[in-house]
């Protein structure tokens, strides 16, 4: 949306934080010309199915810049933490022990279990407290994640680092014919943007146009590296990408323009490879993509500028700084354009790999026609009272400054949705002002209508996020229960935004 199309209230909040900052001394920019290149992490693996394992949500120390140390959270080790596998037909038995001050969850984004397991913002792990949980897995093979989900404290903390992947296999289902060498041909990518100060630290805020738009930084990590190099063998290798960013919306390219695959989407495998020459992810999102490396040349994975935001590409500079700053311009790309990491295959060139027809093993979507329509309108300011029942029969409206979903500013003692088990439901979910990735906790979506076209299945799969883009439709069906005490949450996963009340409360019975 153009400068000249922001609401009042829009453009108010705007010049409030722009006084805000005003007041807080600039930092300078730190160059990070010189600490890129290091060897892309690899998060090392879990298998939950053997064993019970622990996760230790601990306070660490991380060395992203040459020479200075930076204070993070991680679970089980300083920063993020391991990849958890999961086995569909199996138990996974987790404790996750709380070592902070402060309380934390632990949400098992995209996975389809009661609400109780589920790790929302109801379910807070008390400092030196421990929440254990014996999860049935019973989904298809897909890539996950996991994160901290403190309702006002969610963006923070996954900023600091607590935030995971997660694979699930099934072993039930057809070979898909997919490189699944973990490490090797087969990685895992987190990517985050983040924000530095010159002593080494975090920068982060989530006020003023930081909480209206989210907050964005000018350093790119990979699995908490900063523009790391990859060294997959010659062939096809399948990248696991996750933008855990808490509100980058990433234009993902080769820097030869090479072409790729993706073969997954958050629920699973597309029913066949879609050829691509770019993809887009906005946070939360991940896919599977298969690239040929077979050539053996150095290439970059670079991404686009993000003008998700009411102004567009007319932001100030000015403002853009206080966002945390503009990732630096890659040599030789597009306007705006930044790297995200390189790969230096490894091993001779050989002859191009082969890619699959089809995946006979993808889920596919079986809704059936609807038995109710909701519609959900995304409030960028919601400051009034709005439909839903709480606990005592009365709703409330929220401070000053908060953001809701139908008018409705977040609120923990308050249902907003009563779903049955089984039934499915066609939501409309409408945003203004700018895209908003929608999250529906528990279950697994189908898109069938966004930014005014018709969405067809084959191209996405199912899904636990959308980018609405004006107007977004979709099926929903929930098979798990939420209570009124622990329900599931919908929300927009623009961080500050769910901190800042852009969430909602549904049940399943």
């Amino acid at each position: 949306m153009e400068a000249a199309n922001m609401t009042t209230s829009t453009r108010r909040t705007f010049l409030a934080g722009l006084a805000t900052a005003a007041a807080t001394p600039m930092l300078t920019r730190l160059a990070h010309a010189d600490t890129a290149g290091r060897a892309l992490p690899v998060p090392p693996v879990v298998e939950t199915h053997d064993a019970r394992v622990t996760l230790d949500a601990i306070a660490g120390s991380s060395s992203f810049l040459p020479g200075l140390s930076t204070p993070t959270l991680g679970y089980s080790q300083p920063y993020l933490g391991p990849t958890l596998r999961f086995r569909r037909g199996a138990l996974a038995r987790v404790n996750v022990r709380n070592r902070l001050n402060t309380p934390i969850t632990s949400h098992w984004h995209g996975l389809h279990v009661p609400a109780i397991l589920d790790g929302g913002p109801q379910l807070q792990i008390l400092p030196e407290r421990q929440w254990s949980v014996e999860m049935p897995i019973d989904q298809p093979a897909a890539t996950l994640w996991y994160h901290s989900h403190v309702h006002g404290r969610t963006a923070e903390q996954v900023y600091q680092g607590l935030a995971g992947m997660i694979i699930v296999d099934d072993p039930a289902a057809p070979d898909a014919g997919l490189p699944d060498d973990y490490g090797v041909d087969d990685l895992p990518l987190i990517i985050q943007d983040r924000a530095f100060r010159e002593d080494g630290r975090f920068r982060y805020s989530n006020r003023g146009p930081a909480r209206m738009i989210g907050f964005r930084g000018d350093s790119i990590l990979v699995n908490g590296a900063i523009r790391p190099v990859a060294a997959p063998p010659t062939g096809l290798v399948r990248l696991r990408l996750l933008n855990g960013s808490n509100a980058r919306t990433y234009l993902l390219r080769f820097s030869d323009e090479r072409g790729f695959h993706q073969v997954a989407s958050e629920a699973g495998l597309l029913p066949k490879p879609v050829p691509l020459t770019s993809i887009q992810l906005a946070p939360a999102e991940r896919a599977e993509i298969l690239v040929d490396f077979s050539d053996g040349k150095r290439v970059t994975l670079l991404s686009g500028p993000d003008n998700n935001n009411p102004m567009g590409p007319n932001m100030p500079a000015m403002m853009r700084q206080m966002l945390g700053g503009d990732p630096a311009q890659f040599p030789g790309g597009e306007p705006g354009e930044f790297e995200i990491l390189s790969f230096e295959p490894q091993g001779k060139p050989r002859a191009p790999g082969k890619i699959p027809d089809a995946f006979p093993g993808a889920p596919r979507p079986q809704f059936g026609e609807p038995a109710r329509t909701r519609d959900l309108v995304l409030n960028m300011h919601a400051d009034r009272r709005g439909p839903g029942t709480s606990r005592s029969g009365q709703a409330s409206a929220g401070p000053m400054g908060s953001m809701g979903i139908n008018g409705n500013p977040f609120s923990m003692d308050r249902v907003d949705i009563a779903m049955n088990r089984g039934e499915t439901e066609l939501w409309t979910i409408r945003a203004a002002e700018m895209k908003h990735p929608f999250h529906v906790h528990g279950t697994s979506f189908q898109v069938l209508h966004n930014g005014g076209q018709d969405v067809a299945f084959d191209s996405t799969g199912l899904k636990d996020v959308v980018l609405v883009d004006g107007e977004a439709r979709i099926l929903v069906q929930c098979n798990h229960a939420a209570t009124p005490d622990i329900p599931y949450m919908f929300h927009c996963h623009i961080l500050e935004h769910e901190d800042a009340g852009m969430m909602g409360q549904f049940t399943v019975s």
